[in-house]
């Protein structure tokens, strides 16, 4: 019987380090959206596709493949079977990632893919809209949230330990900016859903907010 962790909030919270501790704990498989997504907007970038040109993105979507591996170092993302795990963490990436989330065709195959990935196992994925959209009927579901200047603090953090150079101003711009961005879209907006459970982990350690989610899961199997 499967069992499933929605894990939803904006940019920054911790969602996919958490989602990684959680996965480890229970043994369930990790599905990283954020990164789905930014797959797609790399292979954009690749092929050099404006973001109107609409035919050529749903080309490119029925020719992509996405997978994921956990290693010892950590959760590994394959795009067409390339390590694409440090390439999509980059500031050309998540410059024009909220724009590309945008875009109804990107939206409804990654629906699909998210969903295949969950059937017939227990899962904890992590995203914008897994509560309110992709799994509304999910076993649990965690609203993360932290205040724009701590998750600014944590995205450096990140960026360093990948080797990516970044500015505090340019961070906070790029955190506060997606959040308008993602809760503004038309198609399936950032917001808590109805029946989440908030978590802010502004002035709690990643390992603090892990507890917590830890108990609330132990709670509900």
């Amino acid at each position: 019987m499967s069992f499933i962790v929605a894990i939803d909030g904006p940019a920054g919270t911790g969602k996919g380090t958490i989602a990684s501790l959680v996965s480890k704990r229970f043994g369930f498989l990790n599905v990283d959206t954020g990164a789905m997504f930014r797959c797609v907007t790399l292979e954009i970038i690749r092929r050099k596709i404006e973001l109107h040109e609409i035919e050529k993105i749903e080309e490119l979507l029925s020719q992509i493949e996405i997978s994921f591996k956990e290693e010892s170092d950590g959760q590994r993302v394959f795009l067409n079977g390339e390590d694409v795990s440090t390439e999509i963490r980059t500031k050309q990436i998540t410059d024009i990632i909220s724009e590309v989330s945008k875009i109804p065709q990107v939206r409804g195959r990654l629906l699909e893919l998210q969903r295949d990935l969950a059937k017939g196992q227990s899962i904890v994925m992590e995203g914008r809209d897994i509560g309110t959209v992709v799994f509304p009927n999910a076993d649990v579901k965690i609203y993360l949230d932290a205040s724009a200047e701590e998750r600014t603090r944590r995205r450096i953090r990140q960026n360093e330990e990948k080797g990516i150079k970044m500015s505090y101003e340019e961070v906070l711009e790029s955190v506060i900016k997606r959040d308008k961005i993602d809760s503004e879209r038309e198609i399936a907006p950032l917001r808590k859903a109805d029946d989440a459970i908030l978590v802010d982990g502004t002035n709690m350690s990643i390992d603090e907010c892990a507890d917590v989610v830890y108990k609330i899961i132990e709670e509900k199997m």
